[in-house]
């Protein structure tokens, strides 16, 4: 039986009721039983360590939490007298004693230096070694002799251990049934920066870094895959655009510089048939922009299954929909509803491929033809070609983006052109430049925003868009091949 902890109480805005009723709504939606559907409330100011079983009730400690959970959770059912059985549910690293598979012992006992069996998914039988045994209190880790069912402990010795494996006794092996991670729906290439600023403001530049780094990542993020694919390339493939903006902005902020494409989604042959990935899409959004958001994503080829009022001016609105159609949406989502709408999107399944496209960004990009510093008396002029996104005294070089056209074309521009100077005074030739802010283009919008003929170079100091080809002459033979 669930056990539902409404937190913030303490918000002027809280509404406790309607939350309980939300969450009462999805327990219907998903089948819960008339059991599950009597669930203990708690509410709670996490951050003030406030916890209480009605909200008449005076403020207290969280002791009402954990006596709740003491007698609605039950206790673990497996017997220490048991052949042994460990199920492998995450992974972690260790510069040292490498892979690390964090699993619960649902049977029998497990110690250092036990020999044991590891299942894998695909039935083969592994022999290993516990060379170190780790057990948690809170959020602390320790190194410990032994556990038995029931516990949760960190084994190191496995370098063969992945996510849903099971950690046998060699005498009695009894694999579990293996759990399974979604595969990765997106692609996305990493590269070395090879730009003109390339190698002013990152520490670790070179492939055989980035490379490391990919490497370390993937022994702990089992729903992410790399690939090498050329000399300082690796392809890169994840559940979204979030899970690759994540790994990228961690990577900025230890001090890699590199550059990143645009997302691609995976496709693949099932049984001779061509398809690829469908998400279940769910919008909360006020319904003024229910239809403005409904024809755009029509465009993007999804479909409407439902749509729900939700009371006080908003609506609930559920799409199937590719995952091609999703690449780049959030931004435009939230510039259509102000920023008051809410997305989510979950991992349907795979479908036949349809082979009409989906709209992708409207308008073209302004690109520098030049290498200097932007200056505002040049930027003054652009904004009237379209939205900019760099500020003045900004260095840029030829086949950067400075900004968003007004149209659907690319446009070559000059953003260091400096004001002519003459003996001649004019009329208004003192006047104040007036700039309008530019675009703030972080990590995440920027990846939605870029095409294909284009790349973000991200460092740790900077985020800039720029054309693949820097040369326009390359430019227009690429355009002309495609």
């Amino acid at each position: 039986k669930p056990i539902v902890v409404i937190n913030k109480i303490d918000k002027p805005s809280a509404d406790p009721e309607r939350v309980i009723d939300e969450v009462f709504d999805l327990f219907v939606a998903m089948d819960a039983t008339e059991d599950q559907l009597d669930f203990p409330i708690i509410y709670a100011a996490a951050r003030d360590g406030i916890a209480k079983l009605n909200m008449s009730d005076p403020d207290g400690d969280f002791t009402c939490l954990f006596n709740t959970i003491l007698e609605k959770i039950p206790e673990p059912t497996g017997d220490p007298e048991n052949a042994t059985q460990l199920q492998v549910f995450t992974l972690d690293y260790d510069n040292y004693v490498g892979k690390i598979g964090i699993a619960r012992i649902f049977n029998g006992r497990i110690s250092k230096g036990d020999n044991i069996l590891l299942a894998k998914a695909d039935g083969e039988m592994v022999k290993g070694k516990i060379t170190k045994l780790i057990g948690f209190l809170g959020l602390n880790r320790m190194e410990i002799q032994t556990a038995e069912a029931g516990d949760i402990v960190a084994l190191a010795g496995l370098e063969t251990v992945d996510v849903g494996d099971t950690i046998c006794d060699p005498n009695n092996p009894m694999p579990l049934d293996p759990m399974h991670v979604e595969e990765p729906t997106l692609n996305v290439f990493f590269s070395v920066n090879d730009s003109p600023l390339a190698g002013q403001e990152g520490k670790h530049i070179t492939s055989n870094k980035i490379k490391e780094r990919l490497e370390a990542e993937m022994n702990t993020n089992v729903a992410m895959r790399c690939e090498v694919v050329g000399e300082g390339k690796f392809m890169v493939s994840g559940r979204g655009e979030l899970q690759i903006t994540i790994l990228a902005e961690n990577m900025r902020r230890e001090g890699f510089e590199f550059g990143i494409g645009r997302p691609e989604v995976i496709i693949r042959e099932i049984e001779g048939v061509k398809c690829e990935p469908f998400e279940h899409l769910v919008v909360d959004l006020p319904q003024d922009f229910a239809g403005s958001i409904i024809e755009r994503l029509g465009r993007r080829k999804a479909e409407m299954t439902a749509m729900v009022p939700m009371g006080e001016g908003f609506t609930r609105v559920e799409f199937v929909i590719p995952a091609r159609g999703l690449i780049g949406f959030r931004g435009q989502f939230l510039t259509e509803t102000k920023g008051e709408g809410v997305m989510n999107h979950s991992f349907l399944e795979f479908r036949p491929y349809t082979a009409s496209g989906v709209e992708s960004r409207q308008y073209g990009a302004l690109t520098s033809m030049e290498d200097g510093v932007t200056l505002a008396f040049s930027l003054a002029n652009l904004q009237e070609r379209g939205v900019l996104f760099v500020n003045p005294q900004t260095k840029v070089y030829k086949g950067m983006i400075v900004g968003e056209h007004s149209r659907t074309n690319d446009l070559d521009v000059n953003p260091i052109k400096g004001k002519a100077q003459s003996n001649v005074r004019s009329s208004g030739a003192d006047e104040a430049i007036k700039l309008v802010p530019p675009r703030d283009m972080n990590l995440e919008r920027a990846l939605e925003w870029i095409e294909d003929d284009e790349l973000l170079e991200v460092t740790p100091l900077s985020i800039r868009i720029r054309k693949k080809w820097l040369d326009p002459t390359d430019r227009k033979r690429y355009a002309t091949k495609k």
